[in-house]
């Protein structure tokens, strides 16, 4: 009979950890949308085209993404220029690109 008088059970998620960036500067600096992207995703893998990229970052990838795989496996933040790897590293993923289909792969790492 008291249960009506309680109210609405509150929720009992707690607050997801902020991501961690170097001192002094945000997250993924101008490639943030992509870090919250990844970093709110709850999928192992997410697939995303470089268009797809392009509309969440809101500008143009550069030219070496397109044609250098190694652009996307990057492995290491770099403290003193916010880059693209810092998006997927900062949210935990690794990222592999297929350049002949134009699409990259970001897997989730522990």
């Amino acid at each position: 009979m008291w249960a009506w008088m309680r109210g609405p059970a509150k929720p009992t998620s707690q607050p997801e950890a902020p991501s961690v960036a170097p001192r002094g500067r945000q997250p993924a600096g101008r490639y943030r949308p992509l870090h919250e992207y990844l970093r709110t995703r709850f999928a192992d893998t997410i697939v995303l085209t470089f268009d797809q990229i392009e509309d969440l970052l809101g500008f143009a990838l550069p030219a070496e993404a397109r044609t250098d795989p190694d652009w996307w496996t990057r492995t290491a933040v770099v403290p003193t220029d916010a880059n693209c790897a810092d998006a997927w590293l900062l949210a935990k993923r690794s990222a592999q690109a297929n350049l002949q289909a134009r699409t990259v792969t970001f897997d989730r790492i522990d």
